[in-house]
């Protein structure tokens, strides 16, 4: 059960942050036999951005056990994504059964404060303790022996516990990885997104079944997502430069109504819809960190590093991450050999795939590049696009079609 009462203080395997990195963490750990802690500051549920998922969650949920949830569940079904030029025109959507019939190629619009506990409800059930409620003051890490930390509960109590790995899964705000100096801007990416949800917008069925849609303001300066989520509510986020969103332009509602009304496609999707609540604010920073693991110590998820939200990689590269890192962390703890070798051994695969997912992302925000002019040219390369939008950056010759796509990028900037 998840409590505030630690019956020890010792543990094989600490994990700061309950959303779905650490959750996997926590969880593939626990039920290999380790003494495992899963730490949330906030109460779950808590609010959180980043509904839609891709459909290589599919595997990693399956390996957790928690695909019955989800189909019982009432979230709606993600059957694929829809781009929305500047002026309104729909292009044609990719359906992911039309590329894979498997029931692995059908994922969840999901609300994360829902989907995040079930993953944290998960990993206690799996043998971790989870606290929820409480904030890490403080981590020692040792070149010798378990590390310390310092934590505190929602009673203000404080507990001093060992750990000999200490995952850092904190998200954006990156808690291990900002104390030990590893984080690096990309510069070109500076995104900011206003989001919330309404009640009311049109939906592309009248069914379960949803698309992503990605549209494009006129200028093609910034762009929606919309995320048609349950109880006929849908995601909707403004999505542009740090500079241009935040400052010095007005409230954010403002902001969010002025390129509401530059983007056609959206305009008439939001026409009799309400919104519901306050408008939300994140800053998307786009990083990644110089050393992912160390002694005793491993990055997963958001604090390892993010990259953008256009093609909602954060929940897969989360679990893909968290994944690997687990199956590092047991291996390391049954050695007895939790170096940096052996916790990061998994991290150059990673960085391989994430590396694909960063190259379509600054394809998507290079105006002069078109996607459907390109598959015009290279129609060969269709099923290996409709593959990275479904999250196969992993998979052997995932690579194959920027041996195309590179040099198209590069005439197109010229």
């Amino acid at each position: 059960m998840v409590t505030n009462e630690l019956q020890q203080t010792e543990f094989d395997c600490a994990v700061i942050g309950g959303g779905p990195a650490g959750s996997t963490v926590a969880a593939l750990v626990a039920a290999a036999g380790m003494r495992t802690l899963l730490m949330e500051r906030d109460r779950m549920p808590r609010l959180h951005v980043g509904e839609s998922l891709m459909p290589e969650t599919y595997w990693i949920l399956k390996r957790l056990g928690v695909l019955d949830q989800l189909r019982k569940s009432a979230f709606v079904h993600k059957v694929g994504v829809q781009f929305v030029g500047p002026s309104g025109r729909q292009f044609q959507p990719f359906h992911f059964k039309q590329h894979d019939p498997r029931e692995c190629s059908q994922t969840w619009h999901v609300d994360r404060d829902a989907f995040d506990k079930m993953l944290f409800d998960n990993a206690v059930v799996k043998g971790a303790t989870g606290l929820d409620g409480t904030r890490v003051l403080d981590v020692v890490l040792r070149s010798e022996g378990s590390h310390e930390l310092r934590v505190q509960h929602s009673n203000s109590r404080e507990d001093r516990i060992t750990a000999r790995v200490v995952v850092d899964a904190t998200g954006q705000q990156a808690f291990l990885a900002n104390r030990l100096n590893l984080k690096i801007d990309n510069p070109k990416l500076h995104k900011a997104a206003i989001w919330g949800y309404f009640r009311g917008a049109q939906r592309n069925s009248s069914d379960d079944a949803e698309l992503t849609t990605i549209l494009h303001t006129e200028e093609k300066r910034c762009w929606f997502w919309y995320i048609p989520l349950g109880d006929d509510r849908t995601s909707v986020g403004l999505v542009g430069d740090h500079r241009d969103l935040l400052h010095g332009n007005g409230s954010v509602e403002a902001i969010f109504e002025e390129q509401q009304q530059c983007c056609p496609g959206l305009l008439s999707r939001l026409e009799k819809s309400q919104r519901v609540g306050k408008l939300q604010v994140a800053k998307e920073f786009s990083y990644t960190t110089r050393q992912h693991a160390g002694d005793g110590w491993v990055l997963v998820g958001d604090a390892y590093g993010f990259i953008d939200p256009i093609y909602s990689t954060g929940v897969f590269l989360a679990l893909k991450s968290a994944e690997l890192a687990a199956d590092s962390i047991v291996a390391g703890l049954r050695q007895g050999d939790t170096t940096a070798e052996v916790l990061g051994q998994w991290t150059a695969e990673y960085n391989a795939g994430v590396l694909l997912f960063r190259k379509m992302v600054d394809a998507f925000y290079t105006n002069e590049f078109s996607f459907a002019e390109f598959i015009k040219a290279h129609p060969e390369h269709q099923r290996k696009l409709t593959d990275l939008l479904i999250g196969r950056a992993f998979a052997t010759g995932a690579d194959r079609i920027f041996q195309d796509l590179d040099p198209a990028l590069e005439r197109s900037i010229r």
